[in-house]
């Protein structure tokens, strides 16, 4: 693996964030999935591209990409090993050839200049230590013309998370506050990074989907509680699973918990 400039996120992405992620692959897919079909055709991916999937973690979005590039393929980089070694498994139970997966940081990897066609993202954009420098790199990796097309959190006070953020104890400071998560939730700031990486063309949309967090709200609450930023920030406490479950509860329907949420659906040129 190149250089790692990200050393606090590879040190998350490598350890309980990652391993949390890769054991529970298929429940974060069901909260993120909702939003693939938005992604992948704003990327408008056609049969012969070559495409680059950006913190691709457990690779469902970079299989899905590498299908519609038939007679291309689709390449997944992230710094986490576990979500990586997830990925390759499951594209190989898919038998998914033309799928990829590379372990490096986006911000300085070795990509091959022009080597792609499009670049996407699905929520794994917002971690970089230097966004700028991050995406030119990305840029670098692009053909002449070629897309980008991403999604990042959206603001939590338009979704129906908010109402189980409340329900967590008071912190002078957000547990996803506007440099981690959030920090590419705004229109303005994302068309400043991309702007200075060297992207032009840059459109920033709101697209909504339902995002499924378990079976009943105890277990949705018992899953949120164990995301990484929550555990970080408020460790595991039965109290605050409780006051989840409530949180929760209103959002049961159809033999799961299911919220309302948006995301910003970024397109941008090289």
């Amino acid at each position: 693996m190149a250089d790692i400039v990200n050393t606090h996120q590879a040190e998350a992405w490598n350890g309980y964030e990652g391993e949390h992620w890769a054991g529970h692959y298929d429940r974060y897919d069901a909260v993120n999935g909702g939003f693939n079909d938005a992604l992948l055709d704003a990327a408008a991916i056609g049969p012969d591209d070559r495409v680059l999937d950006i913190g691709c973690g457990n690779g469902q979005v970079t299989r899905l990409a590498a299908r519609r590039a038939r007679h291309g393929g689709a390449t997944g980089v992230d710094l986490s090993g576990p979500m990586l070694a997830r990925a390759r498994s499951l594209a190989q139970e898919e038998d998914v050839a033309n799928a990829a997966f590379e372990q490096g940081d986006a911000q300085v990897h070795p990509f091959p200049d022009g080597g792609f066609d499009v670049a996407i993202s699905r929520v794994g954009v917002m971690f970089f230590a230097d966004p700028v420098a991050a995406f030119g790199n990305i840029r670098r990796a692009l053909r002449d013309g070629g897309r980008l097309a991403f999604l990042s959190m959206a603001p939590i006070g338009e979704t129906d998370l908010q109402a189980v953020f409340a329900a967590l104890p008071p912190r002078e400071e957000a547990p996803i506050g506007h440099d981690g998560p959030l920090s590419l939730s705004d229109p303005g700031r994302v068309r400043e990074v991309l702007g200075a990486a060297g992207f032009g063309d840059v459109d920033c949309r709101k697209v909504a989907a339902e995002q499924i967090w378990g079976r009943d709200a105890r277990d949705a609450a018992e899953f949120f509680a164990a995301w990484g930023p929550i555990r970080y920030n408020y460790g595991t406490d039965g109290a605050l699973v409780d006051a989840l479950t409530d949180a929760m509860r209103p959002f049961e329907r159809d033999g799961a918990v299911r919220l309302r949420a948006t995301s910003l659906l970024v397109t941008a040129r090289r």
